[in-house]
């Protein structure tokens, strides 16, 4: 019964220091009271106190209950409410809160790409065949809903639903219990936290619906990449058509819609959404959505909490690493127990042909399937030679809104430039179709992601090609144009490369954690759409069952479902083994055994900082070897360096914390697959821990690419496994050789066993002076 007293000594502390209450006013506003594990088994007990502290604070349980938006009793403890900003610091000084957070609202972040990975169901001893195509692993999609009707989602060939769900298929606008079925076992939907910000949602216009249906398109997408069932002659309006499937076809889909087709996902819905998958019983939280930097510490960011619950109660999470790239220090999802998935390339490209009228052709790339006359040349003109009266020149070449004239774009194709402040098509897409302009060529960094926009062709070629073009058009008295169809061509464009935009390490907030993890295909995707979302204004374009997408979103679930495929068959491993083993048999090469580089300004080698472990290869990863393992006593010791207080942590672990005051160390001897020194002075040792997942008896033997500017020692240099022996340590000392302030530099420890399995950790090390600032 010691709980219990604890609870009504919590309950007694608030009765001595409210003297007075407060009801809430039109200037509330939604906070997120989080008080750590759950006190009691019993959820309805979890749920009363909630009730009693806020009944206390607002002066009624009849207020309590119109304040209260969601209660957090499954996975852990909290609630969400409308509270004043004094309501929120009076319960932030109650002890057992750990912290009082105001909402947030967070942003959103193929017939090729399964293949491009090798996850093909005839490969012999495939990750497809040993996972039986992820059958009985529960995939949850924390996103915009999912579009039901969709081939993706259809049963056929599914067993029975996993023994151990608990969820519900819940009823809403266009979306009841018909809509579930043995592929989608699971739908909820999240509004709450959402309209206590905004005001209650119209969906009289049609372009959202309160219930778990996708007016957005993004869930469906990132679902079906997940765990869509084949589909044949799949396309995006006759381009990249094939079988369109997700990696893991036999797994499971629960989906919890957080995010609105009006603008954004509120962190109190997320965090409910969270709640109850870890209770639903999923496997794998795919969850593709963030917020950019600067980030939020680890107990005032709603994501890391739930994370955090769900990875204790065995549930792997993968999060999208953010769209911010190529800038350093922009990954976002950086904590230690997510996975953070980066954007890569696939060898897919969409070459589409412009002529000029000297019948000379470059090519650009587009999806293009037509509503021009092909064998028409258009004029074409540069935006800043038709910019308008009070518009500038430099945000007239980049065709920025309002900047064109009118009179002098009409019926012509319109060449704009990329500028560092308009870097996007559809804005110049946009202002060349106000002033009825016919087509659109866009000049951008060099980059394979394709950008359509509705509307207008819109051809996107390098710096160098719109020159070759602006050189045509000065040298010609009538410059003109036409533009070909758009072709989809497979194998002939180096790939994988780290995407332009796929945002960078180090994490600005735990340099010492590399991220992201991983890389994987996240560069036009072709996955289900949902028809209600129907961009395209005149509706000349019918509504889209499938459509080509990019972005870290899209990369998060390929690893989702590669993760659903690995819980298949390791159904006991922790979440920091699966992601263990994959980091550890990522590829650093491209399919033509070059190194992978990284776009960006200009393109470079790829670094762990922009692809953590490297590209991900789901077929190694069934057999990694070794793993490093985690878990939740190590993410204690983390959090612990982190600097957090004792009562905090032991509020969000339900376990009692005593942190060191020189606990620093714990942030460099994390067994992470990595290691990530950020302040490396003289010499520092760090250790690193292995468990035996391959033949019992095995030696391995350590191999070091030494990162510049440090030595690097192993010892022991050799690990020998056997029945008895199944888990080893080993200690790592760096060296620094710099007499100067340093930068990054990168290198990689292997263990060997001499057969097959090449175990890789990146090694990551910038020196620094221990008395630079007092020399300066």
């Amino acid at each position: 019964m010691a709980i219990a007293v604890s609870s009504r000594l919590l309950l007694g502390f608030i009765f001595i220091v409210l003297e007075v209450f407060q009801p809430a006013t039109a200037s509330s506003n939604v906070n997120i009271v989080y008080l750590g594990d759950r006190n009691f088994d019993e959820s309805q007990l979890t749920q009363d106190l909630h009730h009693e502290i806020l009944s206390n604070i607002l002066g009624s349980k009849e207020a309590a209950k119109e304040s209260i938006l969601y209660s957090y009793k499954h996975g852990f403890s909290g609630f969400a409410a409308v509270l004043t900003e004094s309501q929120a610091k009076l319960i932030a000084d109650i002890p057992g809160v750990v912290r009082v957070i105001p909402n947030k609202i967070l942003d959103l972040q193929t017939t090729r790409s399964w293949d491009f990975l090798q996850v093909k169901p005839y490969i012999e001893n495939g990750i497809i065949s040993k996972s039986h195509s992820g059958s009985g692993s529960i995939i949850g999609v924390i996103d915009t809903g999912i579009w039901p009707e969709s081939e993706s989602f259809s049963d056929n060939g599914m067993g029975e639903i996993p023994s151990g769900w608990n969820g519900i298929c819940q009823e809403g606008e266009g979306f009841n219990h018909s809509n579930c079925n043995r592929k989608i076992i699971g739908a909820r939907w999240y509004i709450k936290g959402y309209e206590a910000e905004f005001g209650k949602l119209n969906t009289s216009d049609g372009v959202e619906f309160l219930s778990p249906r996708d007016a957005v398109g993004h869930g469906t997408h990132t679902a079906s990449t997940a765990a869509g069932a084949p589909v044949k002659n799949a396309s995006f309006m006759g381009l990249a058509q094939g079988i369109a499937r997700g990696g893991a076809p036999l797994a499971s889909l629960a989906v919890y819609k957080v995010c609105w087709a009006t603008g954004g996902c509120s962190s109190a819905d997320l965090l409910a959404a969270f709640d109850d998958a870890v209770s639903d019983g999923v496997n794998v939280l795919s969850v593709s959505l963030g917020s950019s930097p600067p980030l939020s510490t680890y107990f005032d960011d709603i994501l890391s909490i739930g994370s955090f619950h769900a990875a204790a109660k065995g549930i792997a999470v993968v999060c999208s690493a953010g769209n911010s790239g190529p800038y350093p220090q922009t990954v976002i999802n950086t904590a230690p127990w997510i996975i953070t998935v980066a954007a890569s390339t696939i060898d897919r490209s969409f070459p589409t042909a412009i002529t000029m009228g000297n019948n000379q052709t470059v090519v650009g790339q587009a999806f293009y399937t037509g509503r021009m006359d092909m064998n028409k040349f258009y004029p074409i003109v540069y935006g800043e030679d038709i910019a308008s009266i009070d518009a500038d020149e430099d945000s007239a070449s980049s065709c920025d809104s309002g900047t064109l004239n009118a009179t002098l774009a009409r019926g012509k194709i319109v060449i704009c430039f990329q500028s560092r402040s308009q870097r996007s098509v559809a804005t110049a897409a946009r202002t060349v179709m106000a002033v009825q302009g016919v087509g659109l060529i866009f000049a951008q960094f060099p980059t394979k992601d394709v950008q359509f926009s509705f509307g207008i062709p819109s051809v996107l070629v390098d710096f160098v090609i719109a020159t070759s073009l602006l050189t045509y058009m000065q040298a010609s008295r009538n410059p003109l144009v036409k533009f070909s169809f758009t072709k989809t061509v497979i194998g002939q464009q180096l790939s994988p490369e780290v995407a332009f935009f796929s945002s960078r390490g180090p994490s600005s907030l735990s340099p010492s954690v590399l991220k992201p993890d991983i890389t994987a295909p996240g560069v036009n995707v072709l996955a289900s759409w949902s028809p209600a979302s129907s961009p395209d204004t005149d509706n000349s374009i019918p509504p889209l069952n499938f459509k080509i997408e990019s972005g870290t979103s899209m990369s998060c679930p390929h690893v989702s479902g590669i993760v659903a495929l690995l819980k298949g068959k390791y159904q006991t491993w922790s979440p920091a083994a699966i992601k263990s083993a994959l980091i550890t048999t990522a590829s650093l090469k491209d399919e033509y055994d070059q190194i992978i580089v990284s776009e960006g300004a200009p393109h470079k080698q790829a670094d762990p900082f922009d692809y953590g472990g490297g590209h991900v290869n789901p077929n190694k990863a069934m057999d990694p070897g070794l793993i490093y393992d985690m878990g939740v006593s190590d993410y204690v010791h983390f959090l612990c360096g982190m600097g957090y207080n004792n009562s905090a942590i032991s509020s969000m672990t339900k376990t009692q914390t005593r942190c060191f005051r020189k606990s620093t160390g714990f942030l460099v001897n994390l067994n992470l697959p990595s290691i990530t020194i950020p302040e490396l002075k003289k010499c520092l040792t760090v250790s690193r821990t292995v468990t035996n997942v391959g033949p019992v008896n095995s030696v391995y033997t350590a191999r070091v690419q030494t990162p510049a500017g440090a030595t690097v020692g192993v010892e022991p240099s050799t690990l020998t496994f056997n029945s008895t022996v199944k888990t080893l340590k080993f200690k790592v000392t760096f060296r620094s050789q710099l007499r100067v302030q340093g930068r990054y530099s990168f290198g990689y420890l292997f263990w060997e066993d001499g057969l097959h399995h090449v175990v890789r950790i990146p090694l990551i090390v910038r020196t620094v002076i221990d008395d630079f600032y007092s020399q300066t």
